[in-house]
């Protein structure tokens, strides 16, 4: 699907920068204010529309959200899209430079899943999870499978494919799956990091799953959340 490039001239006041050559500094000039990195979270999945990222991060006022997609955009990792007919609607979406930013974003993820004081129970959206797989996938124990994943998450499709290790991800329906869930992102957290039984999730009504059961028992062990970091709390000690 080829989407159109709508340019806009609208320019922000500028804010406080670092003044800092190094990379990392030069980054949180670009991405550093809040929300910031989770509206490019949103976008790494494909193109949405203003009214899908309020939804997604309803924490985000409107006026919030447009100061972060005018920054974005003056930054050159944002751009405005029109989707072809019949949709015909302006959507966001990240330019090719924007993109490059998911290694980061999912290390980030990566490494803050650790955090002894990450509360693993708040709120999480269909974007959120279907990154969390990416990230914590045992990808040598994935190494003989091949298979495509379609998931309906909270009202919005994605597909997935995962090939000997390697999984991939996007918003969109897949025709043919060879397994499909559909529900909550709670629920699929449930299952894949609480190994909460899909029959029991199914009586809740937060996940159902259509597919081969022993297929998909293989295919939800493949996903563990990392192990939390532990404090020493008596403090260490450095080497002589």
């Amino acid at each position: 699907m080829e989407l159109e490039i709508i340019t806009h001239e609208a320019k922000l006041p500028q804010k406080r920068r670092f003044d800092d050559a190094c990379g990392l500094a030069h980054g949180l000039d670009l991405v550093g204010e809040r929300w910031a990195l989770l509206v490019v979270r949103e976008l790494l999945l494909g193109p949405r529309r203003f009214s899908d990222l309020r939804a997604a991060l309803p924490g985000l006022s409107a006026n919030v959200l447009t100061q972060r997609l005018t920054e974005l955009e003056e930054r050159h990792i944002v751009e405005r899209l029109r989707l072809p007919p019949p949709a015909n609607v302006q959507v966001y979406g990240l330019t090719p430079w924007g993109k490059e930013a998911e290694p980061m974003v999912l290390a980030m993820a990566q490494w803050a899943y650790r955090s002894p004081t990450h509360d693993r129970m708040l709120p999480l959206n269909g974007t959120a999870m279907m990154l969390s797989f990416k990230v914590n996938l045992d990808r040598a124990a994935a190494a003989d499978m091949v298979l495509q994943v379609g998931f309906h998450i909270d009202g919005t499709p994605y597909r997935a494919s995962l090939d000997r290790g390697l999984y991939h991800v996007e918003a969109g329906e897949v025709s043919e799956p060879d397994l499909a869930y559909e529900g909550t992102a709670r629920g699929l957290a449930k299952r894949f990091y609480g190994k909460m039984p899909v029959d029991q999730l199914a009586e809740t009504g937060e996940l159902s799953v259509s597919g081969d059961a022993a297929l998909e028992a293989r295919f939800a062990a493949l996903f563990t959340l990392p192990a939390r970091y532990q404090p020493n709390e008596s403090g260490s000690t450095l080497p002589r």
